[in-house]
């Protein structure tokens, strides 16, 4: 397995714990669009270590999508959201139903990278992140590699009516993903871990984990899904769901870290602005 990092001297191949400058002219949006991503990434001459004050967003310009009520948990905080609107049952349905739940959620100009801050809404009070396993699809739709995502979410907007979830979910820093693009045929394990660890002033205010095998849904299963009459031109990106909530009680607030880890991709850190 190979992981691909985009810095602005170019894209950069790491092999083993070793760092290898990438075939010239080689980016994302070639990555994607090639029928075998894993064969273009050729190490060329080595570099030094990877300095991760550098990395930007690993994508050029690839759509964003995500599911959601992927894990039940993340159904029982959507229905405890929408109890007021009285739209809870939407979320209990669409967990059971055939068809998932998919929404678009940033263009690369939205994604944050590596490192750097993303966003809450200022009309909103009730902000979480959610760390979710996010897949690389190529333009054929195939699965050929996965990163770590940060589903930026205002869950008071979304919980006030359904038809919000855009305002909720798509807003300028409303994504970060990283810290690189694992490239492999393989799915990752279930018993795969993603962690997530929020700090404030220095001590954890919230962590949590959960196992991939909380996926309900076969993730090639929401790849396919997501291809249905419809197409993508540079590939795409897809958030998979979450299946830790901080408590209600829980909102981020400016200066928070948020890190979220999945191996073997590694830990995405930012700050929320």
């Amino acid at each position: 397995m190979k992981r691909l990092f985009k810095t602005p001297a170019g894209l950069i191949i790491e092999v083993d714990g070793r760092c290898h400058q990438a075939p010239a002219g080689l980016t994302f949006d070639t990555l994607f669009a090639a029928e075998n991503p894993a064969a273009l990434l050729v190490p060329g001459a080595p570099l030094p270590a990877l300095d991760p004050a550098t990395l930007l967003a690993p994508l050029d310009h690839q759509e964003v999508w995500a599911a959601g009520v992927t894990y039940l948990r993340s159904r029982t905080a959507r229905m405890e959201e929408s109890k007021v609107a009285g739209g809870g049952s939407f979320y209990d349905r669409v967990y059971e139903a055939d068809r998932p739940e998919l929404f678009f959620k940033a263009t690369a100009s939205r994604v944050v990278a590596p490192g750097g801050a993303v966003r809450i809404r200022a009309d909103s009070k009730w902000n979480v992140p959610e760390p979710e396993l996010t897949l690389a699809l190529n333009t054929r739709g195939r699965i050929f590699g996965y990163t770590v995502g940060n589903d930026m979410s205002s869950r008071d907007i979304e919980g006030e009516n359904p038809l919000y979830l855009p305002q909720a979910k798509v807003y300028a820093g409303c994504a970060a993903f990283g810290p690189g693009l694992l490239i492999t045929d393989q799915l990752p394990s279930p018993n795969d871990t993603i962690r997530i660890a929020i700090r404030r002033a220095g001590a954890v205010a919230f962590s949590g984990e959960v196992a991939l095998d909380q996926i309900k849904r076969p993730l090639p299963s929401l790849a396919a899904w997501l291809w249905r009459d419809n197409v993508f031109p540079h590939g795409a990106y897809l958030m998979t769901g979450t299946g830790i909530v901080p408590p209600d009680s829980f909102t981020l607030q400016s200066g928070d870290e948020i890190s979220i880890s999945l191996d073997p991709v590694g830990t995405l850190v930012n700050t929320v602005a």
